[in-house]
């Protein structure tokens, strides 16, 4: 067996070929954790099944996890199944921790994606579904929930098309539904699996007989499987088209190329909960999603280069490569970062070299994660995630490598926070302690922003929402043992330009000895929404010499933290630097950058500033009869209603509106609907204020 291939455990060794990375990955509610405890109990993982409202959940350790019944960080695991290793992954499935998903799906080579089958597609599905795509993750899908009231499988199958725009395969048909749901039908094998005498669902009866009610059923998406795998395969595709039969296996192997080329997608059918069709969905991940052997290689680019391209094998011995995708700071151990080793091996003991930051550190132990439960080894090789100890300075979406043979891999971009609230300590005396937690929340969280305003002197968190920021609050409480006083959530707003604009900065100071002189002529022109800000430089003929180009630029950066309409920060703005002039003795860096920073001052006077406001993208669920009160509530939050559809004895309706609008909603929607009408939110865009409100925000 050549070591390059092969991972070791303190008490397995399995090939590379023998590994899946996965991630479970979902809408909050749809069943993801409950799967991944099934996972870990058939798997032998774990010896008993955890359960969300019981709190015993293994995934779910943290104390907020367990009392709101939700995932809130991203939990690893290793276990195997039938000689497989698989490398777990459970992810919130609540949108204000969308960075545990993002980092997470960068480093995978597999997803799991679970819907509820009374809710089919839902919003947040078409959030990580988006997510997979950009990170090119082959995934598999369970339809969970089959016991529910209202279950429909073939309607999520529709949706998983229509909504997705995927090519689902159903790999198992449902035997009954809600209360009778009782097994699954394999369209490989025919074989029926029907879980009953045994609770927790190990023993499961196999047969070759097909209930009934299911026979016409299992025919037709049997004929449908083959006809979608031969459609993949040119050999298969001329057995079909001659009508002769193929074997099981050569189905199989041809499905696991086209699921891992994106072409496919199987679908399982199940009751995590009620412990039945968890075992041909375990089948699934190994038959069907990549090992790293699948994928080969990985794709960065070449340090000091622009944008040279640089690939390693994913091969144990390649030079080392690894992505930091996670930092969390454990009480017993400090600084832990999660690492996704893509080539080479790395022992304890030995140095890292951070091609981002340019510094080397020591990785003085090696861990393997089972959520909060460590066990440690002495190498780690190509195809794991393990987690280091040591790395002080490394942050999320750093490329760790070998300082010989350096590259760079693709870094992870997190979306912006849309609120923010002001926050101080209880006491004076606890001012650092302060400033230690939200550096070390800020550390673990790349969506969790922390900054000082230094005309009000108040310190202002922002996240991706009041959900987010509650549960940071509740842990510096907790772990830290820090009280503080928390100011009302304040929206994110933005400011920006509606025209174009010439602008002059000129800054002079006469002193005893050497004067400042620096001066700039920059013309400002708008962009489009979400496109940032863009620099670019029109000097000729050296009126401005080129070592001052840097520090202009500098100071306009420095002027967009604060607009001169409300004093939000400036995005979506082109600024064009096409004259000035300098002095041979008086001109110095600083001085340029202060005549940046006038010059953007000047010109944001001329350009006409708006307002910009974050809008969500709202999924209201309520039964019919309060769909009218639903809409109604919705428009006066200056809303918009894209559309409604029914579902069973519900309506949900999709709907844009403006963040600052949706304070305490949840409490208002309960209150309209009688405690029934739930509702998702997620960020959309960013939009104009309307001007009538600007001034009332200018007056306030």
């Amino acid at each position: 067996m050549a070591q390059q291939n092969i991972i070791a455990t303190k008490d397995r060794n399995v090939t590379l070929d023998k590994i899946r990375n996965v991630g479970i990955i979902a809408h909050i509610d749809s069943g993801k954790t409950t799967t991944t405890e099934r996972i870990l109990f058939y798997t032998g993982r774990s010896y008993k099944i955890g359960d969300i409202d019981d709190g015993d959940t293994q995934m779910d350790w943290m104390e907020q996890e367990r009392e709101r019944g939700i995932t809130i960080v991203s939990a690893a695991t290793t276990t195997f199944w039938k000689g497989m290793r698989i490398n777990i992954i459970d992810t919130p499935g609540h949108v204000d921790f969308t960075a545990e998903v993002e980092r997470s799906l960068r480093v995978l080579d597999g997803g799991i994606v679970v819907f509820d089958a009374e809710e089919g597609v839902q919003s947040q599905s078409e959030t990580v579904w988006r997510q997979a795509d950009k990170y090119k993750v082959p995934r598999i899908t369970f339809i969970n929930k089959m016991d529910k009231l209202g279950a429909n499988f073939e309607g999520t199958v529709g949706e998983i098309r229509d909504r997705l725009g995927a090519t689902p395969i159903i790999m198992t048909y449902p035997i009954g539904k809600e209360d009778s749901f009782r097994g699954v039908v394999d369209l490989i094998t025919l074989q029926s699996k029907i879980w009953g005498k045994d609770e927790k669902g190990i023993e499961y009866d196999t047969s070759d007989e097909i209930p009934e009610e299911t026979k016409g059923k299992v025919v037709e998406f049997r004929a449908k499987l083959i006809e979608q795998i031969a459609e993949t395969d040119d050999a298969l595709l001329e057995k079909y088209l001659n009508g002769d039969a193929i074997e099981a296996d050569a189905l199989k192997k041809a499905l696991r190329k086209a699921v891992i080329g994106y072409k496919l997608i199987p679908v399982y059918a199940g009751t995590s909960l009620r412990n039945k069709g968890v075992q041909p969905l375990l089948d699934g991940i190994i038959d069907y999603l990549p090992s790293p052997m699948d994928l080969k290689e990985v794709v960065g680019i070449k340090p000091g280069t622009e944008g040279e391209k640089e690939t390693r094998l994913l091969d144990s011995k390649e030079h080392f490569s690894a992505l930091a995708f996670k930092i969390q700071l454990d009480p017993h151990v400090g600084k832990i970062t999660y690492a996704r080793i893509y080539s080479g091996t790395l022992t304890s003991g030995s140095y890292v070299y951070n091609v981002n930051n340019g510094k080397k550190e020591r990785v003085s132990r090696l861990l393997l994660m089972h959520a909060n439960q460590r066990e440690e080894i002495s190498e780690a090789y190509a195809g794991e995630i393990v987690a280091l100890v040591g790395p002080k300075e490394s942050k999320t979406g750093d490329t760790l490598a070998n300082e010989d043979h350096p590259i760079l891999l693709e870094q992870i971009v997190f979306p912006e926070p849309v609120i923010s609230l002001a926050i101080e300590p209880k006491t004076k005396s606890d001012q650092e302690k302060l400033s230690y937690a939200l550096q070390r929340l800020s550390d673990e969280d790349p969506t969790f922003h922390v900054k000082v305003n230094h005309e009000t002197n108040q310190t202002i968190m922002s996240g991706m929402g009041e959900l987010h920021l509650e549960i940071l609050v509740d842990r510096m409480k907790r772990e830290m043992g820090l009280d503080a006083n928390i100011g009302k959530p304040q929206v994110a707003y933005k400011e920006t330009i509606t025209k174009e604009a010439d602008a002059e900065g000129k800054y002079i100071k006469q002193t005893g000895g050497h004067g400042q002189y620096g001066h700039c002529r920059i013309r400002l022109a708008p962009l489009g929404r979400g496109e940032g800000f863009k620099f670019i430089n029109k000097i000729k003929g050296g009126t401005i010499p080129s070592e001052y180009i840097p520090s202009i630029e500098k100071g306009v950066l420095q002027a967009l933290n604060k607009g001169v309409l409300l004093g939000f920060p400036i995005v979506d703005l082109e600024v064009t630097l096409y004259d000035g002039s300098y002095h041979d003795v008086d001109s110095s860096d600083i001085a340029f950058q202060i005549a940046g920073t006038m010059a953007l001052q000047d010109g944001m006077k001329k350009a006409g500033m708006t307002l910009l406001e974050p809008i969500m993208n709202l999924e209201i669920t309520v039964p019919d009869n309060y769909m009218g009160t639903a809409i109604g509530d919705v428009s006066s939050r200056r809303g918009k209603v894209l559309g409604t559809e029914k579902r069973n004895k519900v309506t949900v309706i999709k709907a844009n509106a403006p963040l600052a609008e949706l304070s305490g909603y949840a409490t208002v929607l309960r209150s309209l609907t009688e405690g029934r009408g739930v509702f998702y939110m997620e960020p959309s865009h960013y939009e104009e204020v309307p001007k009538s409100i600007v001034a009332a925000m200018k007056n306030d």
